[in-house]
């Protein structure tokens, strides 16, 4: 690993966002310390914990990068924190509630190698306790205006162990290069967490990026240790909604708006019929300021459309 004292710009930025996170920040930073890959730094960007993250992991971990914000920004907020502080050509965002494989550094390094037009790489990530599991094998996104994670929930082999393109990574376990961040932008930080991902994902397609999955780069996941419950429903009702309105190609809503007022419909019947519920609660409540506020991006829509760079057919095909 790189010390960022000796001077020497490291290729590749591991960031990782925490909050309150140090019980799993701790295994995750260890299992850093094992890859074989060494051209590498770590900034471990703390959102205003409470737990005294910041300063065990200067005790503990005195290589590694800390940037202490003064208040909880978010996931995207934390992230770009660090990127913006980086200084590899490589920008790895990571969860703190992950560990890395030791080669899972080099496996995405050697995919972006191997495949110059990618803009990103996308790990795969399984489920920690089951870690014949799969979590993510890279992000798929639907014409009826719905992301997933590949594989999710599915035993690992065929197809999820063949690298291939995908619509982009998941934001757990992700590498950007740091010449499409700079093209396109970093995380859109007023969706403060969830979707984030999926939204610089469309922008990375539409400008001509495309995003390969990396079987090889292997990462075991917790699974919302840090988020989730009726917070995560809130937003990513709220940011799905955000998403469409920003990303999808008006020429491609012409032909499935349908399959998106549907697809929202089943969402909110469905937390309907659970309405005691406060995850069910929180997703009606995100869907309702989603539509309330969407108009807020239509100027950041039209800037992002107008770095569009690939047809009708090519999204057809990653569409799901």
């Amino acid at each position: 690993m790189v010390n960022p004292a000796e001077g020497a710009a490291p290729r590749v930025s591991v960031i990782i966002p925490n909050w309150n996170g140090w019980e799993l920040l701790r295994p995750c930073l260890e299992s850093l310390r094992q890859q074989t890959y060494r051209n590498f730094e770590v900034i471990v960007v703390d959102n205003a914990s409470s737990d005294n993250s910041a300063a065990e992991v200067r005790a503990h971990f005195p290589e590694m990068r800390v940037l202490a914000l003064g208040h909880n920004g978010g996931y995207s907020a934390g992230c770009n924190a660090g990127i913006y502080a980086a200084r590899g050509d490589i920008l790895v965002m990571l969860n703190n509630d992950t560990e890395a494989d030791p080669g899972w550094i080099q496996a995405l390094v050697e995919a972006l190698d191997r495949c110059p037009e990618a803009g990103s790489a996308a790990s795969r990530m399984m489920i920690y306790r089951d870690r014949s599991i799969i979590h993510s094998a890279g992000d798929l996104y639907r014409r009826d205006g719905s992301a997933d994670s590949r594989g999710v929930w599915q035993p690992y082999g065929p197809p999820y162990d063949e690298e291939r393109y995908v619509f982009g990574g998941c934001g757990g376990a992700v590498a950007y290069r740091r010449a499409m961040i700079e093209a396109i932008g970093a995380f859109e930080e007023r969706f403060f967490m969830y979707c984030e991902d999926v939204d610089l994902n469309w922008r990375a397609q539409l400008a001509g990026w495309p995003c390969i999955y990396v079987p090889s780069a292997v990462i075991y996941h917790h699974l919302s240790a840090t988020g989730g419950g009726a917070l995560a429903s809130y937003y990513v009702g709220r940011n799905a909604l955000w998403v469409i309105v920003r990303d999808y190609p008006s020429s491609l809503l012409k032909r499935y708006w349908r399959s998106i007022l549907a697809s929202q419909w089943r969402i909110a019947r469905q937390a309907l019929r659970a309405i005691r519920g406060k995850a069910a609660r929180a997703t009606l409540r995100g869907q309702l300021a989603g539509l309330l506020t969407c108009w807020r991006w239509l100027g950041a829509r039209r800037a992002i459309q107008a770095q569009r760079r690939v047809s009708d057919e090519y999204f057809e095909s990653i569409l799901e």
